[in-house]
């Protein structure tokens, strides 16, 4: 466990068991989203290669146009 986590810990569990409740499900809830956006972005990497490979052919041929800020 890092130093930074152990003193979040530390310091969440002088809080009511409400509170504490609260905060252990946010950071489940994270880390939950967290595992759901790594598996969707593993599983459209197939996708991703055909986007870039199209957009590669667009540029080659002239189809695009410079982006100026």
């Amino acid at each position: 466990m890092t130093t930074l986590l152990k003193k979040a810990i530390d310091k969440t569990s002088l809080l009511s068991e409400d509170e504490q409740n609260k905060i252990a499900q946010i950071i489940l809830d994270e880390i939950s989203d967290d595992e759901i956006w790594n598996e969707k972005f593993n599983k459209s990497q197939e996708q991703l290669s055909i986007l870039a490979e199209k957009a590669l052919n667009e540029y080659k041929s002239g189809k695009t146009n410079p982006f100026n800020d």
